[in-house]
């Protein structure tokens, strides 16, 4: 091997290294499926890929889900059904044939970082909880075999019902009903550094006790604190109380080291009659909130700029799940693929609380091309607008008005502009990777009438709704060293 293959693999490990050793907070999103009009996987891949989402949460090892999901980076947790507690748990056996037909035909290809063996198992009519354990050691078991136990971890998710005691914090406290379940499966955590995986919904805390919690306080927005007379710590929303009940809980049992990690926080964007506090407003202010809260690794105030990892709930509205309305409408998007709300992933942006319904104050803003973005991510993200973006792409076909100039940018632009419209023009609509730019420029031209807020207009056209697709070359293949060199530099100036 030469020099340059040296330094390549030198480089490369070295960046692996530093980015596990650096990683920050980091914020997925619930991918649940109990609906009857979702989207196909693959489509939905591409939107998890527009949208710079990194992790997923999926409930089960949903072959088609895996499939598609490979290679896009992506990394997920898969769970295991509380139904499926009682096979796996009973014989080594079940647990090594469902990896090896579940996970193993589709790792390392689809990143795989998490399994969930059961979902919270105390709040589960039927008695599975001592079933947890012994299964989620024999999931273990089955990794070892494949050498996969420390490339993807074992856990369980748990509700905040696991505490007798949340309120102050500081008085956190399992409840000893729990405690034949709760001791093996602490030390399984610990002996294996997997994290207690949490469902914190301060949503439900405001709306069960609305005389004792304000909606200020369970939306991140908060003037003033509240108080834990026992260590003085100060607290200005409820979700940090709420996790760091669990820590105190955890450190009464003396188990300090486990770290806590939520696979589900969200807020809904519709309810009933009575669930007023269920509007876009509110969880797009509480979404963005936590994100930033999340992002900047602000910790909690017994645990000061701790990590901590922080899946959304959900991905979709689902409209077969039961119970009251609110509980169809916890979706970042409806079924479609458009947005319910404005929802920035990197927590730096501001909190904006207009709807799709207020498209109008969006006047004099369009979408278009970046001048900079190579031909494979305009190309890559035109396909996306023009198919599961629901855009009409039929414009931009041979013979209709917005054919011409025929080249990616022009036709990109005209696409992305469509979308970024039908979305309300949030900032997010126009993101598509980092290749779409807005301006206060009409890029309307000849009979090209682009799409403007509070506007039907659109080119006239009889064509088809096809993605158009660029005849130029793809950008030429950049050197490994020289791609390694620059995620360096880029951690030394940002992790």
């Amino acid at each position: 091997m030469g020099k340059k293959g040296i330094r390549v693999i030198f480089a490369t490990s070295l960046l692996l290294m530093l980015l596990d050793f650096c990683k920050g907070s980091t914020i997925g999103v619930c991918y649940g499926r109990n609906a009857d009009d979702l989207p196909t996987p693959d489509k939905v891949a591409q939107l998890v890929k527009l949208h710079n989402i990194k992790y997923l949460r999926i409930y089960d090892a949903n072959i088609q889900v895996l499939k598609a999901f490979a290679n896009t980076g992506v990394e997920l947790m898969v769970g295991i059904a509380n139904l499926d507690l009682l096979p796996f748990s009973q014989f080594q056996s079940n647990a090594d044939t469902w990896l090896k037909n579940n996970i193993l035909p589709y790792y390392p290809a689809t990143k795989i970082t998490y399994i969930t063996v059961g979902a919270e198992v105390t709040e589960a009519s039927n008695n599975v909880s001592s079933m947890v354990v012994p299964a989620m050691y024999n999931v273990q078991t089955a990794l070892k075999k494949a050498s996969l136990h420390r490339k993807i971890k074992v856990s369980t998710t748990h509700s905040l019902g696991v505490l007798s005691r949340s309120f102050p914090p500081s008085a956190g406290a399992f409840n000893s009903s729990h405690a034949f379940f709760l001791k093996p499966l602490l030390e399984f955590l610990a002996e294996n550094q997997s994290p207690f995986m949490v469902d914190i919904y301060p949503y439900y805390a405001y709306s069960d006790s609305r005389n004792n919690v304000s909606l200020d306080y369970a939306l991140f927005e908060s003037s003033t604190e509240v108080v834990d007379p026992n260590t003085g710590l100060l607290y200005t929303n409820m979700f940090d109380a709420q996790i760091d009940a669990i820590y105190f809980a955890l450190t009464e049992l003396n188990y300090r080291t486990i770290k806590i990690m939520v696979t589900e926080t969200g807020w809904p964007s519709k309810g009933s009659a009575k669930e007023k506090a269920a509007t876009p407003d509110n969880a797009q202010t509480y979404n963005t909130n936590l994100i930033r809260h999340v992002i900047n690794d602000t910790g909690t105030p017994s645990k000061s700029g701790q990590e901590l990892d922080v899946y959304v709930f959900s991905l979709f509205n689902e409209n077969r799940k039961p119970g009251l309305e609110s509980e169809r409408n916890w979706g970042l998007f409806y079924p479609d693929q458009t947005s319910v709300y404005s929802l920035d992933f990197t927590g730096k942006g501001a909190v904006d609380t207009t709807t799709q319904a207020n498209v109008s104050s969006s006047s004099g803003k369009w979408c278009i091309a970046s001048s900079t973005a190579s031909e494979v991510d305009l190309q890559s993200a035109l396909d996306w607008a023009c198919s599961a973006g629901n855009v009409d792409c039929s414009p931009i076909q041979p013979s209709q008005p917005c054919f011409e100039p025929n080249n990616l940018v022009s036709h990109a632009s005209y696409a992305f502009n469509s979308y970024f419209q039908q979305n309300a023009a949030t900032d997010i609509a126009c993101s598509f990777g980092g290749a779409g730019v807005k301006t206060n420029k009409n890029p309307s031209y000849d009979k090209c009438l682009y799409m403007t807020a509070g506007s039907n207009k659109t080119a006239t056209s009889n064509g088809t709704t096809t993605a158009a697709r660029s005849t130029s070359s793809s950008a030429p293949t950049v050197s490994s060293l020289w791609v390694s060199t620059f995620l360096l530099l880029d951690f030394i100036l940002f992790c």
